[in-house]
């Protein structure tokens, strides 16, 4: 019974770090560059912004070389409280307000700002957040792509390596790098589904405008790849289309991590095994994928399951002097943990320090009581990331 109870706990973590495993191995080197000729279609960005009189100043210009006759920007300015809305008009760029105490968050936003859009739609919309900055051959790439496909296109989202930050924060930073990413060039390669992630988010028109955007979800982005998997449009994956931010501070890290982990697990709570079972009944072979994507907890969490659950394995062995499960789950996390240090290796050390890759074991002592307010079902809400560049206080009416 104890052998039993042992491969019954070492599975679902094999299982997990052996995807894990197959999406960084393959995502360790970038994709073959593409090019995207034709003209530049109709496109809007979008972009949700909430009380950010501090950065979207120099979010807009930043911006400036990329807008065009037919590349032009609109800001929703989101429950503000700041002068947010008054600086956007006088950079010369469109805004719109909105004022609803009742529906916050940026699914609410978006809703907002593509029904402004509806009378005179754009070829594209390509959503972006007002901490973010890209390039116009990005952006131009993101809309031809989407166009030209009729497809939803997820450019690289990256935080700027910063060496110079506390080690809680680079590895924070460099796990972002794995899942947005080495696991998107992966999944690519695999023929997946990419995984949204809330700002360089390219959408034709007739995919954005029946889209479910008005929710609460704290990881809207990642609803949204389930919702537009399910629905025949999944998205694509565009390595050198690039969008970046700054990385936000050691307290706000853990906010972020903190949002962003529950939403994922409510999310593969709610949709994983689903995912697996429609992709299987309809021959939806990328949400069957998307579902086994869903599987894999967040970096921090799975290493420390994993971990946990082979020592776990590895008293229950010593016992009954089976050691199958063991063997099979350590090997499995040696080589989860090697695909980790090879993409560290090839480019990771530009996000991890060597002194910084050391302190993992406090990093995931430090994760902890995120974990364990996960368990207690603790409320999460969203809020907006304070980030190293904009600790400045807020400007005043």
């Amino acid at each position: 019974m104890l052998v039993l109870f042992c491969w019954v706990i070492a599975i679902p973590p094999f299982v997990a770090l052996m995807i894990f495993s197959l999406e960084t191995l393959l995502g360790a080197t970038p994709l073959k560059a593409k090019s995207y000729p034709g003209a530049m279609p109709t496109t809007r960005i979008l972009i949700p912004a909430h009380n950010e009189a501090g950065t979207i100043e120099t979010t807009l210009a930043r911006l400036t070389s990329i807008v065009a006759d037919d590349v032009r920007l609109l800001v929703v300015a989101d429950n503000c409280s700041d002068l947010t809305a008054k600086i956007v008009r006088q950079a010369g760029h469109e805004v719109i307000e909105r004022f609803d105490s009742d529906n916050r968050g940026k699914g609410f936003a978006l809703a907002f700002g593509i029904d402004h859009l509806r009378p005179n739609p754009p070829a594209c919309v390509i959503i972006f957040d007002a901490d973010c900055e890209s390039d116009a051959a990005s952006i131009a790439a993101l809309a031809k792509a989407s166009v030209a496909g009729n497809r939803v296109v997820q450019a690289s989202y990256i935080l700027q390596p910063d060496l110079a930050a506390s080690p809680k924060v680079q590895i924070s930073n460099f796990a972002f790098w794995i899942k947005n990413v080495v696991r998107q060039r992966g999944g690519h390669r695999l023929g997946s589904a990419a995984v949204l992630v809330g700002t360089g988010m390219a959408f034709p028109w007739n995919v954005i405008a029946n889209a479910p955007l008005a929710t609460s979800e704290i990881v809207e982005d990642l609803a949204l790849s389930v919702h537009l998997t399910r629905s025949g449009h999944p998205p694509t994956y565009v390595q050198h289309a690039l969008v970046k931010s700054v990385a936000a501070t050691e307290q706000a890290t853990l906010d972020q991590r903190t949002r962003w982990e529950t939403g994922f697990l409510a999310i593969a709570r709610s949709f994983g095994f689903r995912a697996l079972w429609e992709g299987i009944a309809t021959g939806n072979r990328k949400l069957f994928q998307l579902g086994l994507h869903l599987l894999v907890p967040p970096l921090a969490l799975l290493l420390m399951l994993s971990l946990t659950i082979t020592v776990a394995v590895g008293v229950g062995a010593s016992i009954t002097g089976q050691w199958g499960a063991f063997i099979a789950l350590g090997l499995a996390l040696a080589v989860a943990m090697a695909a980790v240090l090879i993409n560290w290796m090839i480019a990771g050390r530009s996000w991890l320090g060597v002194q910084a890759l050391l302190s993992l074991p406090l990093y995931l002592l430090w994760k902890i009581p995120v974990y364990l307010g996960i368990v207690k079902r603790e409320e999460v809400v969203w809020k907006r990331t304070e980030r190293a560049s904009n600790l400045l206080e807020d400007r005043a009416e």
